[in-house]
Formats: structure tokens, sequence, C-alpha cells
């Protein structure tokens, strides 16, 4: 099993409180990885804000031919965090040349495209930069977005965020997704470590989808460019959200409805039960098979858990006003929010979804047999 803490926060955390929240947790999984999803940053980022930011892992030649094409597209730097690695890499840890996090400004010939296609070719050049690192690996690109930065790595989480020295370059964010992983399927590969991310949407599972190929399979026929890649079973997690709000324009709730559909029988006395029905059909080879803890967030900020229904992977949510933790174990919870009270901890059971909105005031909680928050 993997190990998973998210955290909203209406201050900006440093990415090591999520990191000592997974080492709480770390009999849970085997430091084999790390990966780190930021969003809404603070610090020095802060105040580049809307412009996108390219973050990943270069060789020296992968930089060179990273600058070559941002310069032939029309990119120029705006902001550049520089990380600082000490000569020797914690054991178990590959030596890098540079982990790069780099703003920019958008093209000039860009300057009148709306924000919907400037989305979609920053997508494309992401996708396009990691095509180019692949025959070489001198290029892994994680992400390419505005106010979103994506670190992972191999080795022990905590020990690799004090080898990237995480606290001292002011790197902050309200949104915070952590995930410790456990290698039990695959060779590890940094493309298949979570969070996965895909225009503006993020999660991590803690589980296995062993439903994979028929997602992939439908998913890839959808004819859209960014459902690739599928290293890992859990990365259609991201893709059948970004599909359920983009493609079929549904409210959040509605992803449970997809990925794990009520009986047909409970459906009948549902209050959208034609809309389900025909959603259970249209899309059932988005189905999955558990077990799978979810953790997901959205481009507004919003931050979810969900289960499948099976339930058989730990989960638990709590916090306050401003401040709310999702965490595999109560141990996380405690160490990034101990003022909470616990007992309004939530655990979400198989026909939950908790929710923090953007303005992290409450958790919601959304069950499948409730009323679609939107007519659709």
């Amino acid at each position: 099993m993997c190990r998973l803490f998210a955290v909203s926060s209406d201050t900006p955390l440093s990415p090591m409180k999520a990191l000592e929240a997974l080492d709480t947790m770390r009999e849970g999984h085997d430091g084999s990885g790390v990966g780190l999803f930021l969003r809404d940053l603070g610090g020095p980022l802060a105040a580049v804000k809307g412009s996108p930011i390219l973050s990943g892992i270069f060789t020296e030649a992968g930089l060179k031919k990273l600058d070559a094409l941002m310069m032939d597209i029309g990119f120029m730097t705006k902001y550049r965090m520089g990380i600082r690695l000490p000569a020797t890499p914690p054991a178990g840890t590959p030596k890098r040349d540079i982990y790069l996090i780099r703003a920019y400004d958008y093209p000039s010939a860009w300057e009148t495209l709306s924000e919907t296609e400037k989305h979609r070719r920053l997508m494309e050049t992401r996708l396009r930069l990691r095509k180019m690192g692949e025959a070489e690996g001198d290029m892994i690109v994680f992400s390419f977005w505005p106010d979103v930065v994506m670190i992972k790595e191999i080795g022990d989480p905590l020990t690799v965020g004090r080898y990237l020295d995480l606290d001292r370059h002011g790197l902050t964010a309200r949104v915070i997704l952590a995930q410790g992983r456990q290698n039990t399927n695959y060779a590890i590969n940094l493309y298949a470590c979570h969070p996965f991310f895909l225009e503006g949407y993020a999660t991590m599972t803690n589980g296995e989808n062993t439903a994979f190929i028929p997602v992939k399979e439908f998913l890839e026929s959808r004819g859209f460019e960014g459902y690739m890649g599928f290293q890992s079973d859990s990365e259609v997690f991201v893709h059948i959200l970004h599909y359920m709000e983009r493609f079929l324009d549904l409210p959040l709730e509605a992803y449970k409805h997809i990925i794990t559909p009520l009986p047909d029988a409970a459906l009948t006395a549902h209050p959208n039960a034609r809309l389900l029905r025909t959603l259970k059909q249209s899309c059932r080879k988005l189905i999955i098979d558990g077990p799978n803890c979810v953790i997901g967030s959205l481009p507004d900020g919003s931050v979810f858990m969900a289960q499948d229904s099976k339930k058989l992977r730990p989960g638990f949510v709590g916090g306050k006003p401003g401040i709310w933790g999702f965490s595999s174990e109560v141990c996380g919870l405690d160490t990034v929010i101990p003022d909470r009270d616990k007992t309004k901890d939530f655990q979400p059971m198989h026909l939950d979804m908790a929710v923090v909105g953007p303005d992290r005031k409450e958790v919601t909680v959304c069950r499948q047999t409730d009323r679609l928050s939107r007519q659709v």
C-alpha cells in the first residue's frame, strides 16, 4: 500500500509539513519514492501567479534542448527557483543535474488567445517536452501550468525533502498533495509516481485498479491528446475526473457515480435516477475495481477524498476552518493539525465523498444517495 496526505490551508505551508505527515505513516510505505503536487503557491512564486510554471528533472543536455524549444515557441523565463544539491544524494536516490521550477511569460503570439486555448497549448507543450526527453532520459516533465509545481523522486519522502532542502527555498502552497509510494506492482518510473496531473486536475490513490485495461481503452478512444502515459493503473483516476468535468460537464459528486455506480435497485429511488442510469450505461467502462482511496484537487482549489465500493483502504478527513487535512491515517492529521477537534474527524465510507472547497470553511459530505448539487 501507499500512504497519502493532502492539506488545504489559508496560510501557505512548506511541503515539508506534508512529508512529515507521511513520515508518521512510514510503516505503510516502503520509502521507494515520493510525489508532491503544490497549488495556489506562496513565497516568491506568488508574484508570478497566472504565469505557467514548468517543473521537472533535467540533465545539462536536456536543459539546452528545453531552452532551444521554449525560445523557438516564444516563452521567456520570468522567474527561476534554483535548488542547490549536496554533492552526494541519499542512498537509493539517483544523482540529478537539475530540479527545475521555472515560470515563463506567455509568448506574445498567444496574447489574443482564450484561456481555454492557452491551456490546451500548455498541455501540448508539456507532452512535446516529455516525448523529447523519453529517448535519452534527459528531460522528465511533470507539469507545465499556472500556479502549480510538482516534484517527484525516488527515495524516502522525508529524506528526499531534506536533501532538496525544500524549507529553504521559500516554496510554499495552500494546497499540497503528497504520496509515499510502496513499489508493489511495477518497476520504479517517476511518471508512475503519484500524484498525477492533467490540465489543472490532480489525483493520487492508495490501492490497485484491476479494471485498468477497459478504463484505459475507453479513455484512449476519446481522441484527447492528454489521455496518455498510463505507466500506473492509478493514473486513469485523474483522466476520469478531467473527462467528467471537461467533456460531460457534470458536478464533482458525479465522480463517484462514474467510478462506483449505485446498484440498479438503488437507482430506482434516486432523485437523479434517469441521468444516473444513462451515465452508468454510457460510462460503464470507467467503473473501477479496487480497493482504492482517491484524493484529488480541482482547478478551483477544491480538495476531495472518495472511496470505492469495497472500502478497504484507510482514509480520514479532519481540521478546522482555514486548514483541513486528508490522510491515510489519523497520525498524519495529528502531525499537521494537532489542535483540531478530533471528535469531528470524518472517515468517508463507500457511498461518501468528502470535499473541502476553496473557501476552506468546512467539510461537505456528498453521499451517492443525495441529489446532485446542480441540474444537468
